[in-house]
C-alpha cells in the first residue's frame, strides 16, 4: 500500500446482506484498511458471522441494534458515526456493504492519505448488473463527486442534516473541509439485482410515499423495464 500517514478505519452499517455482495465487499476492502466499525442493523440472518470471517485478523468493532433504526436514518447514521469517533480514527471512509472501489485503489490510499486535503470525494456508479452501470436522466451519480472518506478533527462540532431519509453519509460539517476529486470510481452493486431493485423501490414506497425526501421520477423509474445500460470498463 505504501507509505501510510495515519489509520484509516472503514465504517458500515449493514443489514442482513448474505448472499448478496458483503462478503466480496470486505474481502476488496481489507487490502487498504487498518480497522473497522460496522453497525448490523437488526440483521436475521448470518450478516454479522460474515463481518467477522472476512475481517479476520483486522480489528473489528461489530455493534448489533436489536431493532432496525433505518426508518429514521439520521439516527442510525449518527450511531454508526459516534461508534467510529469513539475508537480515534484518523481517516474515515465510509461505505455501504454493496460498494466496492475499482481495482487498483489500494495503491493509491497510501498517497491520498498522504496528502493536505481533509475530504475525498469519489464518483458512485449504480450497477444494474455485474457488467452494465445505468446512464440516464434518472441515473446519473457518476457524474458528480460525492465525499466517501475524510480525516477526522477531534476539535471540531460536527452538525448533520437533520431528515429522516437520504440524510448523507457524513455530519454536513465536513462541506467546510478541503476537498480533493479522487479519479477512482465506485461500483454500488445495490441495484445489480432484479429482486433486489424491487424491494427496494416497495421500500421508498413504504417510507417516503410522497417523495418528501427524494426524487418521485426516480423512484417511478426503478422498474423501468429497458433502461439504458453502459458497459464497465476497468
Amino acid at each position: 500500500m505504501g507509505k501510510r500517514n495515519g489509520k484509516l478505519t472503514l465504517s458500515m452499517v449493514v443489514k442482513n446482506e448474505s448472499g448478496r455482495y458483503l462478503r466480496r465487499a470486505l474481502e476488496a476492502h481489507r487490502a487498504w484498511i487498518d480497522e473497522a466499525v460496522i453497525i448490523d442493523d437488526g440483521s436475521t440472518d448470518d450478516t454479522a458471522d460474515i463481518c467477522e470471517e472476512a475481517l479476520a485478523g483486522i480489528p473489528l468493532r461489530l455493534v448489533r441494534n436489536r431493532e432496525s433504526r433505518f426508518a429514521n436514518e439520521v439516527v442510525l447514521r449518527k450511531q454508526q458515526w459516534d461508534e467510529t469517533v469513539s475508537t480515534g480514527p484518523e481517516w474515515i471512509v465510509n461505505l455501504d456493504g454493496d460498494e466496492i472501489f475499482e481495482s487498483g485503489f489500494a495503491g493509491q490510499v497510501g498517497d491520498i492519505m498522504s496528502g493536505v486535503h481533509d475530504a475525498i470525494y469519489f464518483r458512485l456508479y449504480d450497477m444494474w448488473s455485474e457488467t452494465h452501470y445505468r446512464e440516464d436522466l434518472y441515473w446519473k451519480a457518476h457524474h458528480l463527486y460525492r465525499p466517501f472518506m475524510i480525516r477526522y478533527k477531534p476539535g471540531v462540532e460536527y452538525e448533520w442534516n437533520e431528515t429522516p431519509q437520504h440524510c448523507g453519509r457524513f455530519p454536513v460539517t465536513i462541506r467546510s473541509f478541503s476537498y480533493l476529486c479522487h479519479p477512482a470510481r465506485i461500483k454500488h452493486y445495490g441495484w445489480a439485482d432484479p429482486i433486489d431493485r424491487q424491494k427496494k423501490y416497495e421500500r421508498y414506497m413504504a417510507l417516503d410515499p410522497d417523495a418528501r425526501y427524494g426524487w418521485k421520477e426516480q423512484y417511478d423509474s426503478i422498474l423501468d423495464r429497458q433502461p439504458n445500460l453502459v458497459p464497465w470498463e476497468e
